[in-house]
């Protein structure tokens, strides 16, 4: 299988291309820094597989990801990451990747899961508890965007008029964005939020 790998860390990055280059059924045909070199490179190198950080400049491995799989591109993806942020995991699955992976597992389990994914199947890190499938997201996609716009430091008014509502509503939204998120105020429910990965 043809691999592209991504990832900002440069020894992480030149390590796993060494390792997962050195199996017989492996080749590395691009390593990318940042995830628009990633795309550029899935684009014109077409690889079987492409292994994602998730927290990467210019673009982040689940907007790579996105982009993909609206662009209909047969590469399967795996995201390989420190995090475990419920958050980041559902919209990795609504991405439609084939893995989810931690960064820190033996280079022979991660050949193995990138085995399982080119035979078609989904390959999870075990160490991803079963509450990574359960905790979803309480926010709708409107309450998301009002905190998203909150986060960004705007007022309410100004909430209002770029989401075409009047600020009553903006005001309700947040009353009920604290209460599913049982925060204290709004600074509070934004480091919530943004600390599940529940803000696009």
């Amino acid at each position: 299988m043809n691999i592209v790998i991504a990832e900002d860390q440069g020894m992480l990055r030149g390590a796993l291309g060494m390792l997962l280059g050195m199996e017989e059924d492996m080749e590395v045909v691009g390593q990318a820094e940042d995830g628009e070199q990633a795309l550029r490179m899935v684009r014109t190198l077409t690889p079987d597989l492409c292994l994602l950080d998730i927290e990467m400049p210019r673009m982040t491995g689940l907007e790579v990801a996105e982009t993909l799989r609206k662009e209909g591109h047969p590469c399967k993806i795996v995201i390989l990451t420190t995090f475990s942020r419920t958050g980041y995991f559902q919209r990795a699955m609504q991405a439609g990747v084939s893995g989810y992976l931690l960064k820190d597992a033996p280079i022979e389990e991660l050949a193995a899961a990138l085995r399982t994914v080119m035979a078609g199947k989904r390959a999870i890190s075990p160490e991803l508890s079963v509450s990574l499938w359960e905790k979803t997201n309480p926010l709708s996609e409107r309450e998301r965007s009002v905190l998203s716009l909150l986060a960004d430091g705007k007022s309410v008014n100004e909430i209002a008029g770029t989401l075409y509502l009047s600020g009553g509503t903006v005001r309700n939204y947040i009353s009920e964005i604290l209460q599913k998120l049982d925060a204290k105020n709004r600074i509070d429910a934004v480091a919530i939020a943004t600390g599940n990965g529940w803000l696009d």
